[in-house]
C-alpha cells in the first residue's frame, strides 16, 4: 500500500467517500434484460469488481427515455420505477465490498437505430451522429423540455435505489453529444450556434438533475473533452462550452472521441498507457473539480505518477477491469506480477457488443462473471495432464489444471513460451499483446504441481513416460501458403524480397524509421496483412494491400476498423479489394484486377500474408498411442483451426470440463 499512497488514499466528494481512486468506467454489456431489467448475471458481474477492491464503480448507461433513447437491444432501462428493485439489490451487492456506484443515465439520440427502436431517432437537427448512419428528426423544444425532465427522474430513481452518485453522459455521440458538438448541431434557435446556445441543453439536463436529487447527492459528468474529428470541438472549444454548464457537476469523467472517432474513445492499442491524462488536468485546472482519467491505464505506476502529478483525481480503467477484476487487490498486496493486464484488442468486449450484439466476452479473462471462482473446484482423485504446446491456449490449459490440483506437465518446443502472441507482440505497435504471455508465464510460475520443459519436442515415448490421464495438444498454426505459381520457391529462396511477417518480424530492427520511395506490396486483408501495413506506412513507405475478397479488414473489431481506415487513408495506402493473387515473382506479384485485367506490382519488398492453418504434427499419434477409455486427447486452439487467441483461450480454460466428465473434480 506504501508504495502507490495515491491509488490508496480516500476521496469525499459530498456525501460520497470513495476508499481509493480505481474508477470501473461505464461499459456497454449486453447482460441486461429483454425488459430492460438488471440480470442476476449483471450483478454478478460488477459484484467480481467490488469483491477485486474497486473503488468506484460507475455502472453502464441506462436509458432515460425508452424506446426513443435506447441505444442498444438489451439496454438496462433507468426510466420507469419498475426498475429500481432490481437496481436495489445491484447497489446492495457491491456495497458488502466497501466499493461506491454510480450510474450514468443517458440518451442515445440518433445513436439509437430504427430497427431496434421502431421510430426515427430524434437528435439536435437531422445529421447523423456516424457515417452511413440514419437521418434523425431535429427535437421541438417542447420534447428538449421534456427529456430535461426525464433525465432529472432517472436520476432521483438512482437515488432511491442506492446508487452513491449519478453519472451524466454528454460525451461520445450521445445525444447531449450531439447538441454540444457542431458536427451534429445545425439547428438556428437558442439551441444552437453559438458556444453557449449549444450549451443550453445540457445546462437544463444538470439543473434538473440537482433539482430532483438534492444539494448533497454527488453528480458526475461524462465528456469528450476532444472530439478528435475535423469540424468537432477540440479541448479549448470543450472548456469554453463547459463554462456554461458546469455549475452542477461535481465531478467530470474526461473522455474523448465520437463515433467516427472511436479509437480515441476506446482506446486502440498503441496508444501510450494513460495518454488522456492532459484532458483531464486542462480541466481540473480550469474548473479546481476532480476529476478521472482513463485511457489504457494498466500499470499501477502510471496511475501513481498521474495522480502524484495532480492530472486526475481519479483512475478511470474500463476494459482492465473486465480482464482483471481483481487489479486493486492485487496491487494493494503486492501481486503486481500476476495482473492480467488487458491488451487492448477490442475483440471480446467492443467486438462482440458494437460489432455483432453479442453479450461481452474477454480475449484474456475466459471467465468475465465468475472470476476466479473455478478455483474451488479441487480433483478428487490424482491426474496427470500433459500440454503440448506453450502458446496461449495452451499455458492457460496447463495454469487450469494445475490450479485445480492436477500433475501437470507442459512441453513446449521452443526455448521460450508465449507462442504467436509473443512474436506478434515483437512488432512496436503490437507490444502490449506481450503482457498476456507475461501475465501467463508469472502464472504458472506461482503453481508448484506445474512443470515446465521447453527446448524440448513432444514425442510419444516422452508423453507415455509422463503417465497421462489427459493430453492437451496446443500446437497451433503455421503460415497458409496456397499453390500459387511461384510462391513456395520464392518464400525458400535466400535473400528473397518475397517474406511473411514472421520474416518482418525476425528483421524489425533493421528497418529504417525513414523508407520513403520504397514499395511494399502486401497480399491478403486480414489482420496479419494489415498488420504489416501499419508498420511500413508511418515509415513513409509506398504501400499497396491486396485482398480477394471484397473487403480489407472485414472480420476486424469496430475500434480497430476505424483506427486502420483512419491510418490508410492519412498515408495514402493503396487499397485493392476483389483482387486476386496470380503468380510470385522476385520483383513483382502478378495479380487480377477486379475487371479482370492482369497486373504486375513491382515491389521493394513483398509480404504474402494470406492467414494461417492448423498444425498438429503429433495428434492422430497421439490417438493411435492411448486407448480413449483411458486416456482423454483433447485439441484445442489454433491447432483445431487457426482463429483468435480468445478461442483458444476458452477452450484452454475448459479443460475443466473434460475433467469432470472423466470425474475427475
Amino acid at each position: 500500500m506504501s508504495k502507490y499512497p495515491n491509488i490508496f488514499k480516500p476521496l469525499t466528494v459530498k456525501n460520497m467517500t470513495i476508499k481509493n481512486r480505481v474508477c470501473m468506467m461505464p461499459m456497454g454489456t449486453n447482460f441486461g434484460e429483454q425488459s430492460g431489467e438488471m440480470s442476476f448475471l449483471h450483478i454478478q458481474y460488477y459484484e467480481q469488481r467490488a469483491k477485486g477492491g474497486t473503488g468506484l464503480i460507475i455502472v453502464e448507461n441506462a436509458s432515460v427515455d425508452s424506446p426513443q433513447g435506447s441505444n442498444g437491444t438489451t439496454q438496462i432501462r433507468i426510466d420507469h420505477d419498475n426498475y429500481i428493485p432490481r437496481l436495489f439489490k445491484l447497489c446492495e451487492s457491491v456495497h458488502k465490498h466497501g466499493s461506491c456506484i454510480a450510474i450514468q443515465i443517458n440518451h442515445a439520440g440518433a445513436s439509437a437505430m430504427t430497427s431496434r427502436i421502431g421510430m426515427q431517432p430524434v437528435s439536435a437537427s437531422n445529421i447523423p451522429s456516424k457515417i452511413n448512419g440514419e437521418i434523425p428528426r431535429p427535437l421541438t423544444k417542447e420534447e428538449i423540455e421534456c427529456i430535461a425532465v426525464k433525465y432529472g427522474e432517472a436520476a432521483k430513481r438512482a437515488q432511491v435505489a442506492g446508487f452513491d452518485a449519478v453519472e451524466i453522459h454528454c460525451g461520445h455521440s450521445y445525444l447531449i453529444s450531439q447538441f454540444l458538438s457542431p458536427t451534429t448541431n445545425n439547428r438556428t434557435d437558442e439551441f444552437g450556434g453559438s458556444p453557449e446556445n449549444r450549451a443550453r441543453f445540457a445546462k437544463m439536463v444538470l439543473q434538473e438533475v440537482r433539482k430532483q436529487v438534492g444539494p448533497m447527492f454527488p453528480i458526475l459528468m461524462r465528456l469528450s473533452a476532444d472530439e478528435f474529428v475535423e469540424g468537432g470541438n477540440t479541448l479549448e472549444d470543450t472548456l469554453e462550452l463547459l463554462s456554461y454548464f458546469q455549475d452542477e457537476a461535481d465531478i467530470f469523467d474526461v473522455s474523448a472521441g465520437l463515433n467516427s472517432s472511436i479509437q480515441f474513445q476506446i482506446d486502440a492499442n498503441y496508444l501510450a498507457d494513460g495518454w488522456r491524462s492532459y484532458m483531464a488536468k486542462a480541466v481540473k485546472d480550469k474548473f479546481n473539480k476532480p476529476c478521472i482519467t482513463m485511457g489504457n491505464i494498466r500499470n499501477p505506476q502510471i496511475a501513481e505518477d498521474i495522480l502524484d502529478r495532480g492530472d486526475a483525481d481519479l483512475i478511470g480503467m474500463g476494459r482492465g477491469l473486465i480482464a482483471d477484476p481483481d487489479w486493486v487487490n492485487k496491487v494493494e498486496l503486492g501481486h503486481e506480477d500476476i495482473i492480467r493486464k488487458c491488451i487492448s484488442c477490442n475483440v471480446g468486449c467492443a467486438g462482440n457488443r458494437i460489432g455483432v450484439n453479442r453479450p461481452i466476452r474477454c480475449t484474456i479473462n475466459p471467465a468475465v462473471n465468475e472470476g476466479g471462482d473455478y478455483k474451488k473446484n479441487r480433483i478428487n482423485k490424482p491426474c496427470n495432464v500433459v500440454v503440448i504446446g506453450g502458446g496461449t491456449a495452451g499455458m492457460e490449459a496447463a495454469c487450469t489444471a494445475a490450479e485445480v490440483g492436477c500433475t501437470t506437465f507442459l512441453v513446449e518446443k521452443a526455448d521460450h513460451l508465449g507462442g504467436l502472441a509473443a512474436e506478434i507482440s515483437k512488432i512496436p505497435d503490437k507490444k502490449r499483446l506481450y503482457d498476456f504471455p507475461d501475465y501467463l508465464i508469472h502464472r504458472a510460475q506461482n503453481l508448484k504441481n506445474l512443470f515446465i520443459f521447453t527446448n524440448t519436442e513432444a514425442h510419444i515415448e516422452l508423453v507415455k513416460g509422463f503417465k497421462p490421464d489427459i493430453v492437451v495438444n496446443a500446437t497451433g498454426s503455421n503460415p497458409l501458403l496456397p499453390p500459387i505459381k511461384g510462391l513456395h520457391d520464392a518464400m525458400a529462396k535466400e535473400n528473397s524480397k518475397v517474406a511473411s511477417i514472421q520474416d518482418m518480424i525476425d528483421n524489425i530492427t533493421n528497418y529504417p524509421e525513414d523508407m520513403t520511395g520504397k514499395k511494399i506490396v502486401v497480399i491478403g486483408g486480414g489482420a496479419v496483412g494489415l498488420d504489416v501495413v501499419e508498420f511500413f506506412a508511418p515509415r513513409r513507405a509506398d504501400v499497396s494491400i491486396v485482398e480477394m475478397m471484397p473487403q480489407i479488414g472485414k472480420d476486424l473489431d469496430p475500434v480497430s476498423k476505424v483506427s486502420t481506415a483512419t491510418l490508410m487513408k492519412k498515408y495514402n495506402v493503396d487499397q485493392r479489394p476483389s483482387t486476386a493473387l496470380l503468380e510470385v515473382r522476385d520483383d513483382n506479384f502478378l495479380v487480377k484486377n477486379p475487371d479482370g485485367t492482369e497486373e504486375e506490382m513491382h515491389f521493394d519488398l513483398g509480404f504474402v500474408c494470406l492467414g494461417m492453418r492448423a498444425n498438429a504434427p503429433i495428434l492422430d499419434a497421439l490417438k493411435e498411442t492411448f486407448d480413449p477409455k483411458d486416456v482423454e486427447i483433447y485439441n484445442i486452439g489454433d491447432s483445431v483451426r487457426a482463429r483468435r487467441i480468445i478461442d483458444g483461450v476458452q477452450e484452454g480454460r475448459n479443460i475443466l470440463n473434460i475433467l469432470e466428465k472423466r470425474e475427475y473434480l
